[in-house]
Formats: structure tokens, sequence, C-alpha cells
């Protein structure tokens, strides 16, 4: 897992609607929550995306964006999004590149960690936290990433 103060490596790869998009377009607008899953649709990826969802408002209100990746395709993500009605970027890294880049590729090459990180309009991490089946944590570090932007 990359630590705070490091640069976030940038990046271009394909959103739900299959447009490139970068590392520097999605900071263009402010910081950015950048979480990292293992699978649309599955039990835990999913109620993560809804605990996102559910205080996207705030994320927004406090001038942050929100991007999840994951190694699936634009379909996939479409799906997701939609059945879940998702209202944040999901990114499709199916080779794995930037997962491997932001250090969390699962163990043994398998999977993907569940990693979320704070990146500032700088590039720069400002803050990470990895809790692979606890989502709570994930939440709990948006919402204090929240408060902090608007302090």
């Amino acid at each position: 897992m990359l630590q705070p103060g490091q640069p976030a490596p940038d990046f271009a790869l394909k959103d739900e609607n299959d447009h490139t998009v970068s590392l520097s377009s999605l900071l263009a607008e402010g910081s950015l929550i950048l979480y990292f899953y293992p699978a649309d649709f599955t039990p835990v990826c999913t109620k993560e995306a809804c605990a996102i969802r559910d205080i996207h408002n705030d994320i927004r209100a406090a001038g942050l964006r929100v991007a999840g990746v994951s190694p699936q395709d634009a379909e996939s993500h479409a799906k997701f999004r939609d059945r879940h009605q998702l209202p944040f970027t999901l990114l499709c890294d199916p080779d794995k590149q930037v997962i491997r880049q932001y250090d969390v590729d699962g163990p043994f090459g398998v999977g993907v960690r569940r990693v979320t990180y704070l990146v500032e309009t700088n590039g720069n991490i400002a803050d990470a936290v990895q809790a692979d089946l606890r989502v709570e944590r994930h939440k709990a570090f948006i919402e204090k990433a929240v408060r902090l932007a608007n302090a």
C-alpha cells in the first residue's frame, strides 16, 4: 500500500461508459477518494459501494470526488452502477496495471486488496486505509476526509 506523502501514480483507464479517465482529470475538480475493490456484485464490494453512495452528497458538498477501481470491464461496471444507483465513476483495470502501481494487488497476484486512498489535488496521497473485509473502516475513513475538507 502506498503511504501518505507519496505521489499517486498517474493513470488513464476506461470508465463504466468506456470513456478514458485520467487521474489528472479526476483531480481537476478537487481531491479524490480513490478506492480499490475486488469485484462488482460481490456481497462485500456491493456493501462498500452502497455505503459510499449513501454519503455521496456529503462527499461532493465537501468538494471531493470518488472513483472506484477494479478489474472488471465497462459492461460489468455499468450494470453494477445502474443496479445500485452509484453516482460516482467506476474504472476498469482488467490487466491490473494500476492496481499494481497502487500496491493493492492481492497476495500472490490473486484478487485485489480493499484499499481507499485520499489523493490531494497536487497528486500526493494524503491518507490511506486498508481493510479487506471491514467496510465500515472505509466509510469511517471517507467520513473523516469529508470532515477535514469541511474544516
